[in-house]
Order: structure tokens, then C-alpha cells, then sequence
């Protein structure tokens, strides 16, 4: 029996069997690459966060969301203060102190937190100086970007770039020094939010975008405002149309600005570097207006995609407008001009998005379990809470290290009575008493500003007397009592001292004592 001869591979054969094992290879490391661009994309939870404009009245409690998509906040607009470019402000009418004072605002953050909910602070917007074009030296922007993650321990930070901030070169460029910056400093994750049309971003979007990269910024993505579309609007899509290829367009330019950058990613993961916000109802632009079915359609986009981030404008607005507002197609920071329930646009536009912009950390003091805390008047910025005392609307008081404001005249009602309904108590929780607080400072009017009590005059409603230094005013009829003993229900005191915005009014007037 013959021995069996082998054959020998020609040239050719060798080439097509080097081609096939080469295509099995790049296929099957292209397949893997593709695994773990989907793997990394749905590890990521995306999450929803309405903007709550901070300054706009009336005052927005986003402390007690309305709705579960509404834990998550993020806090609009930090700017500029006019009076001074490197400090910064809410909406440049509040410095972060003022805000404290006259908005309770840090107290509000750690109620939110106490609710479960997160905060992010996005600095920028449409209005006023942003921070970056105003502020020129690149230390002090810096210290000043700082100077509010600090204060409400955030670790998420948006920025809001529009208008001529656009195309301000030097400002991109400090604004990105600074931001890479304070991530090596503070470990915070950075969005950027920016305008786009159908088209996606426009061309100063994109090299703001680069710049930002460019400079060491782990920019955790770009976040389109799909609003105020105008005639880029196509005439027969729908808003939610219009947004929906705004994102599949962006999704395009932040795959290769990435690239450029390289940071290259799987088409997957560059979803989760795009987010959406929407101006909800009526936008700025006449008849063009985003109801409820295209919030439905941005949602369903979202989803399908796995955007990184959902957003809307503003949670002051998630609700119909009364019926004292004349024409609901003059756009209202305070409704939507739609026919809606509170809250429906967030609790639509949430739902799904489970995650949130970041874990921050809680700033409540510690309290041991199953205990009561205990009140201490020396570090309480407002009284403790008196069952006997009376308390008129307004009026705040701590009890058990929380701050309530009472809704209406109260006496005798615990604030945090477990078993009586928040329709039906006569307190609000604003938030817990915050670590460093001391007695809230009252101003004072100088001595002789209205003449001293004195218990055989005869006083009638509205005149004004000073006793220790407090100045009070009369409510009824009085004669013989003291304005400083406690109003209670049996016995309600005829006197209330004046409230601080009276005190103020009152030096700034001067006005003649009561005689």
C-alpha cells in the first residue's frame, strides 16, 4: 500500500485562507467590541432631572417634589453678580449667602436629600453674565465654580452655554481650564448644555465642545436643548419630530468630536454621552408648543436610544395656568399654557429614568437611631417650638433639629405630628437644622424709633410700640398687657412683633413714632 501525498497549497489558496481566518478575526474582535460598547452603555443608569428656576416667583419648592421623577433637581441659573464678575449668584439677584437667608435655599438642598433626591447646579442660561465670559481671571473662576460645589455638596454640575457666550473664545478656553480643574480638585462630573436644531449643534456648539475636551475635561456629555426650533422645524413634524433628529444628529457629532478627542466609543456609549432637555408647553417661539403627546415621544426616543440624561424646562412650570392668565400663548415662567395636571410633564418625561446625575453626600447630621434629637435654643437658627405659644402664618420654629413654617395661625399642633395629613396640618418641613447654625440674627431699629410700652396706655390697632429693644404693633384694642407674654389659645395676645421686612421698611423709612 502507497503512502498518501500531501498536497501543496498554492499562492493563491494561501492568500483566500489568510483573507477568511483575517475576516473571522475582525469579525469576531468587532462583535466583541460591540458586546462591550452595549455591556458599558447598559451598566449606566440614565436619569431625569428637571431644572427648577431658583429665583422666579412664586418660590418653587422643589424640596417636596410632587412627583417620584421629581426628586432629582437640577438648580438654574448660577451667573455672574453684577456688582462683582468672579463672584458667583443666583440668577444676579441673590449672592449664595443672600440665597441662604431669603430663599432658605442650603436648608431646601438638604431636604431634598433627606427626601432621597439628588441636586445638580448648572450654571449659565439664556439671561445675565455667565460666569465664564465675566470673570477673566482664570484662578478666581475657578474659586468661584468651586465655591458652589462646596457649599451644596454637589457632584454634578451642568453648563448652560448660548448667545454670544458661544462664540467667546477666551471664555471657552477658561471656562474649560476651570472646569478640568475642579474635577481634579473635587471629582465632579460635568454636562455640557448647549443649542442645537434639526441639524444638531451648530458649528460654535461643536468647537466649544472640542476646546472642552481638548483642555482635560471628562465631559460626561451634551446635553441638547430641543426647544425654540422656529423655522429649522420642518413644516409637517411635530416638536417631538423636531427633537427626535436633533438627537440622532447630535448622537453623530459627539461619536466623532469623541474621536477627534480620542475617546473613541462604541455607538451605544455615545447615547449615554447625549442628553435632551425640552421647554415644555408653550416655548418662546409663538405656536410652537410641546404638549404631552410629544413629551410621550421624546420619552419613547429616549428609552429606545438609552440617552444618558432627560430634562426639562422648568419644574416651575409643570402645571396648567390659572384661569386669571389671559392668553396661555404668552409663554409664563410659572405654567406651561397646556392643558395638564401638576407635575404630568415630569412624571411622563421620568418615567423609566431611574437613575440620578449623582450620589451626593448627605450634609444631615447624624443622629442616632430610635432617638429623638434634642433642641438646643444657642444652635437653632429659629425658636424651638412652644405648645403653648400661638404662631401666625409664616412664622418658623425648629423642633426635633427640623425647620417648619406654619401655614396659617397655629398653637398646641406638634409640627411633626406622624398622624395628621399634610392638607390638614398647619406646618411645612423646609429642612433640617444645619450643621454650624446659630440664631438667625434679626435686624434691629435703633432706640426711640416708636416710644416704649407702658402698661396704663391705651393702645389701638396699629400703633406701634418698642419694649427691649423689639419693636411690636398692635392687632385689637389693648391696655395692660405686655407684648412680650406669650399668645396662646386661651389667652391670644393683642400684639405681634414686626416682621423683619417691617423692620427693614421701617429704617429705611424712619417713620414717625406712634404718638
Amino acid at each position: 500500500m502507497g503512502q498518501f501525498e500531501g498536497r501543496r497549497l498554492s499562492l493563491t489558496r494561501t492568500a483566500v485562507l489568510v483573507v477568511a481566518v483575517g475576516a473571522v478575526v475582525f469579525a469576531s474582535m468587532s462583535g466583541w467590541r460591540w458586546f462591550q460598547d452595549a455591556r458599558a452603555a447598559s451598566d449606566a443608569t440614565a436619569w431625569f432631572g428637571g431644572y427648577v428656576d431658583v429665583t422666579a416667583t412664586p418660590t418653587y419648592e422643589f424640596e417636596e417634589p410632587s412627583a417620584r421623577a421629581g426628586r432629582n433637581a437640577v438648580l438654574a441659573f448660577v451667573v455672574a453678580d453684577p456688582g462683582s464678575a468672579c463672584e458667583p449668584s443666583w440668577g444676579a439677584a441673590y449672592s449664595l449667602d443672600d440665597a441662604a437667608r431669603d430663599l432658605d435655599l442650603d436648608r431646601r438642598v438638604a431636604r431634598l436629600r433627606q427626601r432621597g433626591g439628588t441636586v445638580a447646579v448648572s450654571f449659565g442660561g439664556a439671561l445675565n453674565d455667565e460666569l465664564a465670559v465675566a470673570c477673566t481671571d482664570a484662578d478666581d473662576l475657578y474659586d468661584a465654580y468651586r465655591s458652589v460645589v462646596k457649599r451644596y455638596h454637589v457632584r454634578t454640575v451642568d453648563v448652560d452655554v448660548e448667545g454670544t457666550a458661544l462664540d467667546d473664545r477666551a471664555a471657552t478656553e477658561r471656562r474649560a481650564a476651570a472646569l478640568a480643574r475642579l474635577q481634579d480638585s473635587d471629582d465632579v462630573t460635568v454636562w455640557l448644555t448647549l443649542p442645537v436644531d434639526p441639524n444638531g449643534l451648530t458649528e460654535a456648539g461643536r468647537s466649544l465642545v472640542a476646546a472642552t475636551l481638548a483642555a482635560g475635561v471628562d465631559v460626561a456629555g451634551v446635553n441638547a436643548m430641543t426647544m425654540d426650533f422656529g423655522a429649522s422645524r420642518d413644516v409637517d413634524d411635530t416638536v417631538g419630530d423636531a427633537a427626535a433628529k436633533a438627537l440622532s444628529a447630535l448622537h453623530g457629532q459627539v461619536g466623532h468630536l469623541y474621536d477627534e478627542a480620542g475617546q473613541g466609543m462604541g455607538p451605544a456609549t455615545v447615547w449615554r454621552h447625549v442628553g435632551a432637555t425640552v421647554m415644555i408647553g408653550q416655548s418662546d417661539v409663538a405656536g410652537e408648543v410641546f404638549g404631552l403627546a410629544d413629551a410621550e415621544q421624546v420619552r419613547r426616543f429616549a428609552a429606545a436610544h438609552q440617552v444618558g440624561r432627560l430634562s426639562l424646562w422648568s419644574l416651575n412650570r409643570d402645571r396648567e395656568c390659572g384661569p386669571n392668565y389671559p392668553d396661555v400663548s404668552i409663554v409664563s415662567d410659572a405654567c406651561s399654557g397646556v392643558t395638564q395636571e401638576k407635575g404630568q410633564f415630569a412624571a411622563v418625561l421620568g418615567n423609566t429614568f431611574d437613575g440620578a446625575p449623582d450620589r451626593s453626600p448627605s450634609i444631615m447630621p447624624s443622629v442616632t437611631p430610635s432617638v429623638t434629637p434634642t433642641d438646643d435654643p444657642s444652635s437653632s437658627p429659629y425658636p424651638v417650638w412652644q405648645a403653648q405659644n400661638a404662631y401666625r402664618a409664616g412664622e418658623r420654629v425648629v423642633w426635633h433639629r427640623n425647620v417648619y413654617v406654619a401655614k396659617w395661625w397655629t398653637s398646641g399642633d406638634t409640627p411633626d405630628d406622624p398622624l395628621v395629613a399634610d392638607t390638614v396640618s398647619p406646618w411645612r418641613l423646609v429642612g433640617p437644622v444645619l450643621p454650624g447654625e446659630t440664631p438667625e440674627p434679626r435686624p434691629s431699629l435703633p432706640a426711640g424709633t416708636y416710644p416704649g410700652w407702658r402698661i396704663q396706655a391705651v393702645y389701638r390697632a396699629g400703633d406701634r410700640v418698642m419694649l427691649d429693644g423689639i419693636a411690636y404693633v398692635a392687632q385689637w384694642y389693648t391696655q395692660g398687657e405686655s407684648p412680650d407674654a406669650p399668645s396662646t389659645v386661651d389667652k391670644p395676645s393683642p400684639w405681634r412683633p414686626l416682621t423683619d421686612q417691617e423692620v427693614l421698611a421701617a429704617i429705611a423709612g424712619r417713620p414717625s413714632a406712634t404718638p
